[in-house]
């Protein structure tokens, strides 16, 4: 059986460094089973997050090769033969050991959008109408499984650390579900604006380009919400309606 040369992050009173460990490759593994075997043959210690592995608890993220990447959907035999497999954390959040990441503040960011605002009911009965189309419309982001892949490969989070002043993309997808929801009443486009950060997204689709569930963060969820944010404060002909309006 082939052996692979892995270069894996590991933590220690310094900070940290790679370490190199050899494994046997064999036929369907993908890198999770790498990293496993290696905690079996050479570091019992290695510390690495995971449950499903089946690609739906968002819990194996790490950057393979520099690419942010769920381990457990990630094969062997993609990786560039010849080469040696790196494996580090996501680099968007602190580092607790080895490959596991502190990704609590995404919680702590998820607790501040507005929940879910539904409409009194059309029917007597006390049931709601509604398009399929437009249940149709959302259902795209309820495939989300929290993996933050998109939130680690976002230059605002990833190199600017910027957690405070902007959401990230995950959460413009979790607002575009709320917001788009053909029963919801919340108004969240001024927290879009000067809570959430959405002026620091310039849509470059990386974030939909790593999604594993395939997503389109960014065209469907993201350019949206940035449209009823410049139609609200930024568009004069909307201002003026509005005035008039009142």
């Amino acid at each position: 059986m082939p052996k692979v040369l892995f270069n894996i992050w590991r933590t220690n009173s310094s900070g940290g460094e790679f370490q190199e460990y050899k494994t046997e490759i064999t036929e369907g593994m993908v890198v999770l089973d790498a990293v496993h075997q290696i905690q079996a043959e050479h570091a019992n210690d290695l510390a690495v997050r995971w449950n499903c592995k089946a690609g739906k608890c968002g819990s194996c993220s790490a950057e393979i090769n520099g690419h942010p990447k769920l381990m457990c959907m990630t094969r062997m035999s993609d990786m560039p033969e010849g080469k040696p497999v790196t494996i580090q954390p996501m680099k968007a959040f602190p580092v607790i050991k080895d490959l596991v990441t502190d990704v609590s503040v995404n919680y702590k960011i998820k607790k501040r959008i507005k929940k879910f605002k539904p409409r009194p009911p059309d029917a007597p009965d006390g049931t709601w109408r509604m398009a399929q189309g437009d249940i149709d419309r959302v259902q795209e982001f309820r495939k989300c499984i929290e993996c933050f892949l998109c939130q680690d490969v976002c230059h605002v989070l990833r190199e600017h650390h910027l957690h405070e002043k902007f959401a990230g993309p995950r959460h413009m997808v979790y607002t575009a579900a709320l917001e788009m929801h053909p029963l919801d009443t919340e108004d969240r486009t001024r927290d879009l604006k000067d809570g959430h950060g959405i002026g620091f997204c310039n849509i470059t689709k990386c974030c939909t380009n790593v999604c594993p569930e395939n997503i389109h963060i960014t065209d469907n969820a993201i350019i949206p919400l940035k449209e009823r944010v410049a139609d609200r404060f930024y568009d004069p002909l909307m201002k003026l309606f509005r005035k008039f309006s009142k």
